[in-house]
C-alpha cells in the first residue's frame, strides 16, 4: 500500500509513558512513513511541533497543541492520515472523499481526500477490498463521498459495487468511468501492479463515462444507498437513495 507524501513537513510527537501505546503509535507513523519525536507528557507544553499522539489519561489540562489519542489505533492508516490532515487543516478544494477503483485480477485503488491523494494501493481479493473500503468510508467524514469505478470489466465492477452496497449502510455516489481513456495515458507503464494503481488514479480524476451499463438491468447496486449517475446513449439517468 502506497501512501502519498502530503504530510512531509509536519512535525509529530509521541508523548506517552505507556510502552504499549508508544509502540502502537510509532508503528502507525512508520506505516505512513512519517518521522516523529519522542516526548514525555510533561514536555508537551514546550513542544514546537504540529501534533502529538498520546493517551487520553496523560493529557495535560492546559494542552494547546493539536492531539490525537489512543482511539485511533483501531483505524486504517489511511483514515488516520485523513484525521491528521483535518486536525492540521491541511485541506484543499471541496469537502469530498473520492475513491477510484480499477477492477481486474489485480484491483487498483486510489483515494483522494480534500483534493489530496492519500492512498494508492493494489488488492487481489474483492472481499479484502470491500472490507478496506467500508473502513475508509466509515472513518472519514465528508459532505460528499464518491466511488468511481472503471467500466472495462462490468461483471467484476457490478460484483464490487453490490458487495459494497451490502456492507456499507450509508449514502455514497457511484459513477462509472470509461477505462479506454485511461489506457492511453498509462500504456508505457508495464510494471506489475503499477498499471492498475495508475489506472485507479486516473479513474478517480476522470468524469463519468460516455457509455455505462444499462441501469435498468443493473440489479442490486441500483437500489438502496447508492446514487448512480449514467451518461451517454440517451440514458442521462440519476438514481438517488430511496
Amino acid at each position: 500500500m502506497k501512501f502519498i507524501d502530503s504530510l512531509k513537513h509536519i512535525h509529530i510527537g509521541i508523548a506517552t509513558t505507556s510502552g504499549r501505546a508508544y509502540f502502537a503509535f510509532s508503528q502507525i507513523l512508520k506505516t505512513l512513513k512519517l518521522d516523529y519525536d519522542s516526548l514525555l507528557p510533561e514536555q508537551i507544553s514546550n513542544y514546537n511541533g504540529d501534533l502529538v499522539l498520546m493517551t487520553s489519561s496523560e493529557t495535560p489540562k492546559d494542552i494547546k497543541i493539536q492531539a490525537l489519542y489512543e482511539d485511533i489505533l483501531d483505524l486504517e492508516p489511511t483514515v488516520i492520515k485523513g484525521l491528521i490532515m483535518q486536525k492540521l487543516d491541511i485541506v484543499h478544494y471541496s469537502d469530498e472523499l473520492l475513491i477510484g477503483i480499477d477492477p481486474g485480477k489485480r484491483i487498483g485503488l486510489s483515494i483522494y481526500y480534500y483534493g489530496r491523494e492519500i492512498e494508492n494501493s493494489l488488492h487481489t481479493s474483492e472481499e479484502d477490498l470491500i472490507f478496506h473500503l467500508v473502513r475508509i468510508l466509515a472513518g472519514l467524514h465528508a459532505k460528499k463521498k464518491i466511488v468511481k469505478i472503471g467500466n472495462g470489466n462490468m461483471k467484476l465492477a457490478k460484483k464490487i459495487i453490490n458487495l459494497l452496497n451490502l456492507k456499507y449502510c450509508s449514502d455514497f455516489e457511484l459513477e462509472f468511468v470509461n477505462e479506454s481513456k485511461t489506457t492511453v495515458k498509462i500504456k508505457n507503464h508495464n510494471q506489475r501492479g503499477k498499471r492498475d494503481m495508475l489506472s485507479a488514479k486516473y479513474i478517480s480524476r476522470c468524469p463519468p463515462s460516455g457509455y455505462v451499463a444499462d441501469l435498468c438491468n443493473y440489479g442490486d447496486a441500483a437500489q438502496g444507498n447508492v446514487h448512480i449517475e449514467a451518461y451517454g446513449s440517451g440514458l442521462g439517468q440519476r438514481r438517488y437513495p430511496s
